[in-house]
């Protein structure tokens, strides 16, 4: 169950609720959109855009909404303590309001969409978006003041402390300045101002403290005055309901030295007043600055009095004083004892059906628990034997004690000099050999190995068993035997692999002529003998055409001329040589400067020139490329502005002025401007962002 809220998000303003929405729509979605587009496509962004900001209101709302607690769905005591605290309607009524703005914001969303559908131009859609867009900030401006009371409430929900309605609570209360606040601080580490004037605590406080390894919380009340329900404040009411909802134990302190500034028949009759929230709870009467007053030291009549606020049994008085801490932990100890009691038994009760057996989850508790106890009632006394008792106690003084440990310890030289024999317990059959160094390696084998003296017999025996069951054939394998069919599988198999290898290796060669030149089919050389093949695979007769292309080649005359003898080798030839180097690479393409021109010498230099004429805009602007647009500025700033004195600067200024018209009218730039042109010398001096450098031929 959730105590605190201390993770609600804060709650802006409307205008900076209206900032965060349009500042987003703006950054997520595209902002350019050109009227020659599709209809369909600007009818779509301009949707987008009206879809976007509804959901972003709805978001940003949902987030609000789901953040603060719903009054229905908590604890009594912390729905009746926000009721006193912000006054539930209006905190209703606020959320109300964001609801229904959100729910406005669909609507909107949603008739602007449908009218966007219909949308026949660019700027028809822009202003159906606009026109959303305003109807949603206008309704977003009307959440100011609820805006405003919700982030009020989310600061003072997490300052407040974090109550458990259902853990064990002692919750202080009574008139104010009776030591409440001084007794939380002496048992417990919380931080409470503790003064010596009424009403220093305004609201509710907590600490915490163990007792018996649980944790209790312990609540300070703000004080309450002895008047109607109807009169009291809203601090006075924290007091009331935490009373009334929390299930705790009430410890009512009183003042009987009056210095409170109320008498003590004023407290016996706020006592009685607020006894109808004390019902199913356990309650106590803390007489507190019993250093100054006693219950004893009270005239006859206000001591009856106060008997009688202690008769139906229920009610317990106590006494402590906390300037001097007497009685402070006797006090804390009681009531914490009677609480985990009442507990205890308030779940045993629960848990208990009407035959009066113990079911449910309790009664599994109770399962899992058993203390043994004896059956038949003997009582046995406890039994030590005889020589327990005849046995010396330890005297240091005694020379024929026992020696420990630490006198030997001390015979042998003290803490630090004496080493203790681990080895002095061992038992052998030889005490001997308690001493004797044993290695652990011993001729390269452990030594530990071979502490059984009849691991020779076992490792024989072994090894016999395996030779016998190896004659047995009890480790011959089935899977050696390969039949006929097999050994198809297998064939068939190393053929399916060689094939995958092969179109693996097939796919690498083809991937691989990516990054090279391919030649182009026209220019790839054809063998006769391959158009012979591929012709007689077809079926048709290659003698004519074999007989015109040899009649129609050109041989090598200078080799066929030539006789050869049987003997002779190609490298012998002497156009061996030309016809590999031929052979081995194709001519390498020529790198030309002058290539896509005419041959003639009066074609490239018209090329050249044309060339450097369409530089020659480039190099008036002072341009890096085609690409740059950078426009300069016409009239730096730093350069126009006088620094000298008022005559110099009046000169000066003049001076500039022919300058700047002199260069102006013999540069190729024009002043384009959207207002007046300038008609004082101080107007050209300024620097004005509204005037444009842009080109244009030369004023004449």
């Amino acid at each position: 169950m959730k105590t605190t809220w201390k993770d609600i998000q804060p709650v802006p303003t409307s205008q900076e609720f209206l900032d965060i929405v349009l500042s987003r729509t703006q950054r997520r979605l595209p902002t350019q959109i050109r009227s020659g587009f599709q209809i369909t496509r600007i009818r779509g962004f301009y949707t987008r855009k009206v879809k976007f900001t509804a959901e972003t209101f709805s978001e940003k709302l949902s987030l609000i909404l789901d953040g603060f607690p719903r009054l229905q769905d908590i604890h009594p005591f912390h729905k009746d303590l926000l009721n006193t605290l912000y006054d539930a309607d209006h905190f209703r009524i606020a959320l109300g309001q964001l609801s229904t703005a959100k729910h406005l914001i669909e609507i909107v969303s949603r008739d602007y969409v449908r009218l966007l559908k219909y949308g026949q131009s660019l700027f028809q859609c822009k202003q159906l978006k606009r026109a959303a867009l305003g109807r949603m900030a206008t309704i977003c401006k009307r959440l100011k003041d609820p805006l405003l009371y919700l982030d009020q409430v989310r600061q003072h929900l997490g300052r407040l402390p974090s109550i458990d309605p259902n853990t064990r609570t002692l919750l202080i209360c009574g008139y104010p300045n009776v030591g409440k606040s001084s007794f939380l601080k002496s048992v417990t580490r919380a931080d409470v101002d503790v003064q010596p004037y009424a009403f220093t605590t305004k609201s509710l406080f907590v600490g915490h403290f163990d007792y018996k390894y649980l944790r209790f919380q312990a609540i300070d009340t703000p004080g309450i005055l002895d008047h109607p329900l109807e009169e009291m404040n809203t601090i006075e009411m924290q007091s009331i309901t935490a009373i009334a909802h929390l299930r705790s134990a009430i410890l009512y302190f009183m003042d009987l030295s009056e210095q409170c500034g109320y008498t003590v028949q004023a407290q016996m009759q706020l006592f009685l007043s607020i006894k109808p929230l004390f019902a199913n709870k356990l309650v106590f009467i803390v007489i507190n600055k019993i250093d100054v007053t006693r219950p004893e030291d009270l005239d006859p009549e206000t001591q009856a009095q106060l008997q009688d606020l202690l008769k139906p049994g229920d009610v317990e008085m106590l006494q402590l004083s906390c300037t001097t801490a007497e009685g402070v932990q006797e006090v804390k100890n009681a009531a914490c004892e009677r609480l985990i009691a009442d507990r205890v038994a308030q779940k045993l009760k629960a848990g208990t059906n009407s035959s009066g057996a113990v079911g449910g989850r309790l009664g599994d508790v109770l399962a899992r628990i058993h203390v043994a106890r004896p059956m038949d009632g003997i009582v046995r006394e406890h039994s030590i034997p005889e020589a327990a008792l005849a046995k010396k106690k330890y005297d240091r003084s005694d020379p024929e004690r026992i020696k420990l440990a630490r006198d030997l310890e001390e015979e042998n030289g003290g803490a630090g000099v004496y080493n203790v024999d681990l080895k002095d317990k061992y038992m052998l059959e030889n005490d001997e050999w308690k001493h004797d160094k044993i290695p652990e390696i011993f001729d390269g084998k452990n030594v530990y190995d071979f502490v059984d003296p009849d691991i020779e017999a076992k490792l024989a025996s072994l090894e016999e068993e395996e030779e016998k069951l190896e004659a047995e054939g009890y480790y011959d394998s089935d899977d050696d035997l390969e039949d006929a069919e097999d050994a198809e599988i297998r064939m068939k198999a190393d053929l399916i692999r060689e094939k995958r290898e092969l179109i693996k290796n097939d796919a690498k060669m083809k991937k691989s002529l990516k990054n090279r030149a391919l030649i182009p089919r026209s220019a790839t050389r054809k063998k006769l003998s391959e158009m012979e093949d591929h012709l007689d695979s077809l079926g048709h007769d290659t003698t004519s055409l074999v007989a015109r292309a040899r009649s129609q080649s050109r041989g090598r005359s200078q080799v066929r001329s030539r006789a050869q003898t049987e003997d002779a080798m190609d490298v012998d030839d002497p156009a061996y040589e030309a016809k590999m180097r031929a052979k081995s690479r194709a001519r390498s393409q020529a790198n030309r400067r002058d290539d896509g021109v005419a041959g003639n010498e009066e074609s490239k230099t018209k090329a050249e020139r044309a060339q450097k004429l369409g530089q020659r805009k480039m190099n008036r602007m002072a341009r890096q490329g085609e690409a740059d647009r950078h426009v300069a500025g016409v009239r730096p700033k730093h350069l126009w502005i006088p620094t000298a004195t008022t005559s110099e600067a009046t000169n000066e200024t003049a001076a500039q002025n022919n300058r700047f018209k002199s260069w102006a009218y013999s540069r190729p730039v024009v002043m384009v401007r959207r207002v007046p042109p300038p008609t004082s010398t101080a107007e050209y001096a300024s620097h004005d962002p509204r005037w444009v450098q842009t080109t244009a031929p030369p004023v004449q």
